[in-house]
């Protein structure tokens, strides 16, 4: 019943349009595709378009935006470009992207996620404006904003105009945590800690878009020609649930929205593979558990003593189901509820969960190898976090370095916000 009712929304909005942005089944926000739609394509009238996107690239009645520009008048879609798992979502999380012909607009795409991150003057030719279409989770080590930099600098140096879809940031556009990158880790560019912002950002794709561009991060210190088309009823203090929109996984581990709070929560522990934040069970980011945890109520009471605000842990005995380094394993561990969402802070959890487990198991080696610690430190932008873990730091010393160093950034943030 759900289908057909968006499928008649979708309908009687072709035919009517903007007059009906108020009737029952038409999300309060409008996110950019459907804006362009709306207003019917003038910006990209009479261009040749090359989109990076993928599946949640979608109007708010779950139409590919792929498929909507290559069917838009007086639009020519020419080429489309795929990031991490693919246009179509198709390829699983770290595995490179191929090249290939998208079966359903038979138009060629072209991979950001393999032999090469950047399009090449080859892949650009014809080209009037690169457009990007992504939802993403508002974390700097999710790569996609990555992606969207780096396609900006090909779109300056090959004088190519870029633009924007906007789209919400799930965990609002208020909410920011974690240091900026070190100058050591911007030098080396890693796709999980590309610019000098906060872990949490607060903004949206759009926004960042902006702050890159002017305050000269792209390489080289070039600038693209950019435009953003903004969503409408959007507020920085909405959650992705108050939006009215539809949420598409981003990643096969991020199904819902809610899910971007936890990958905040666990994600950058879960680095290490020494603690499962539960990738490999049904609860993805939402939970810390490993083989050696024999007593899960002796950590969740740990963890809620410590009482944080906005959480509460539960024990869980569970078995992974994927993932070979314990798949199949019995594991002992904690679920993380968060009960109060405005209030909780969120990056700190995997500290506190990383400290009440070295001191219930003080024998167990938490920081693994040389490799893994290499890989938490481009995501935390700096050295220290892996060092103070492992010399045994207390979570609040942690935490108190983390959470410093925002003064400047905050300051600058306000000059690119597009919403109230």
């Amino acid at each position: 019943m759900r289908s057909f009712w968006c499928l008649w929304v979708g309908l009687v909005m072709v035919s009517f349009g903007p007059r009906l942005s108020a009737v029952a089944g038409v999300p309060a926000v409008q996110t950019g595709i459907d804006v362009l739609v709306t207003d019917g394509f003038r910006p990209l009238a009479g261009k040749r378009v090359g989109l990076v996107t993928n599946p949640t690239g979608v109007t708010f009645d779950l139409r590919s935006t792929a498929d909507v520009l290559n069917k838009a008048p007086n639009v020519k879609l020419v080429a489309l470009f795929g990031p991490e798992h693919g246009i179509r979502g198709d390829v699983f999380a770290g595995d490179r992207v191929a090249d290939s012909v998208d079966t359903a607009t038979g138009v060629p795409v072209y991979s950001l996620y393999g032999k090469t991150h950047k399009p090449t003057p080859d892949m650009l030719k014809g080209i009037d404006v690169l457009v990007y279409d992504i939802q993403d989770i508002g974390s700097r080590s999710y790569t996609y904003i990555s992606t969207m930099g780096i396609v900006m600098e090909a779109a300056a140096e090959n004088h190519i105009e870029f633009m924007v879809l906007d789209r919400p940031n799930p965990l609002t556009g208020n909410r920011v945590e974690g240091r900026l990158i070190d100058e050591a880790h911007r030098k080396i560019g890693s796709n999980v800690g590309k610019y000098p912002i906060p872990y949490l950002y607060g903004l949206t794709c759009g926004e960042l878009a902006r702050m890159i561009n002017e305050e000269g991060w792209l390489a080289k210190g070039v600038k693209c020609k950019l435009a953003v088309i903004p969503m409408t009823g959007w507020r920085r203090d909405m959650w992705f649930d108050q939006t009215g929109l539809p949420w598409v996984p981003t990643s096969p581990h991020v199904p819902r929205a809610d899910v971007a709070m936890f990958y905040a929560a666990t994600g950058i522990m879960g680095e290490l593979q020494t603690v499962s934040e539960g990738v490999g069970y049904t609860l993805p980011f939402e939970l810390a558990g490993a083989p050696f945890i024999k007593d899960a109520e002796a950590l969740a009471q740990n963890l809620n003593n410590r009482r944080l605000p906005g959480v509460r842990f539960r024990p869980i005995y569970f078995k992974p189901y994927y993932i070979d380094r314990i798949k199949g394993q019995a594991c002992g561990g904690v679920q993380i509820h968060i009960t109060d969402r405005e209030h909780v802070e969120l990056t700190p959890i995997q500290f506190h969960i990383m400290d009440a487990i070295r001191e219930l198991y003080p024998n167990e080696n938490l920081i693994g190898d040389g490799k893994r610690l290499d890989m938490l430190s481009k995501v935390c932008g700096t050295d220290r976090i892996g060092e103070m873990l492992g010399q045994r730091r207390p979570s609040e010393e942690i935490i108190r370095f983390w959470s410093s160093d925002l003064e400047a950034y905050m300051a600058k943030r306000v000059k690119f916000l597009l919403y109230d």
